[in-house]
């Protein structure tokens, strides 16, 4: 289960003598298996609502359960251990190490685990299959193009096999070519392997490709608006 029930949630931060408020009473609800396109201007709070789903970031006050498990509550070790079995991160700057090659890269988040270094690669290239790339194995980062990058660090982000994506503007950085390939990409993901995504995204083309998308303004979410 991958259900995101985010209740009623606020999130300030201290500036000085001054308290900024960057999300005022949020309430979201992302069924298992959804698809969620999250816009709004910049500042308006969208890549912090991803980091207080994603467990990178604690809320001021409220509730943040995601599958089931109220991460608001885990300390910060169970909660290193929960967001490495548990999401896959996509960010628009693909944080790839430049001295590893593209296997090696994905095989990564598995050091956490006990897997044997056979199963690690196993793993790394079946994730590596999915994103279309079995031949880029051994290219390194500044070998491959942004999109196979981009694929790269999608491979990496679900590698763990996590219930939950969030994506942070995953097509911000590319051409209009390679930004479709993305999108096709994680409408795959979330189609045939259910993965449920939460992505935030300035383009209306990647946001045609949620179910459901909706808008923050100044800290608050508007009305739902369902995809086509």
């Amino acid at each position: 289960m991958a259900n995101v029930q985010v209740e009623n949630v606020r999130k300030i931060y201290k500036r000085d003598t001054q308290n900024i408020v960057v999300l005022n009473g949020i309430s979201l609800e992302v069924p298992d298996g959804e698809f969620v396109a999250l816009m709004g201007p910049s500042g308006s709070g969208k890549t912090t609502l991803l980091n207080l789903i994603a467990g990178i970031d604690k809320p001021t006050s409220g509730s943040v359960q995601v599958g089931g498990t109220e991460v608001t509550q885990l300390s910060e070790s169970a909660l290193a251990k929960w967001r490495s079995r548990h999401v896959g991160f996509i960010f628009q700057f693909y944080n790839l190490i430049p001295v590893l090659t593209a296997v090696e890269n994905i095989e990564l988040p598995l050091l956490l685990t006990n897997l044997s270094k056979p199963k690690r690669r196993e793993r790394a290239l079946t994730a590596l299959r999915i994103v279309g790339l079995t031949d880029r194995a051994k290219h390194y980062p500044r070998q491959l193009s942004g999109g196979q990058e981009q694929r790269v660090a999608i491979a990496r982000a679900i590698v763990t096999d996590p219930a939950v994506l969030v994506a942070d503007e995953p097509t911000g950085d590319l051409d209009a070519h390679s930004a479709e390939e993305i999108l096709d990409l994680m409408e795959t993901l979330n189609q045939e392997f259910k993965k449920t995504i939460v992505m935030v995204t300035h383009d209306p083309r990647a946001a045609e490709r949620a179910h459901v998308k909706r808008y923050l303004e100044k800290g608050v979410l508007a009305n739902t608006i369902e995809g086509d």
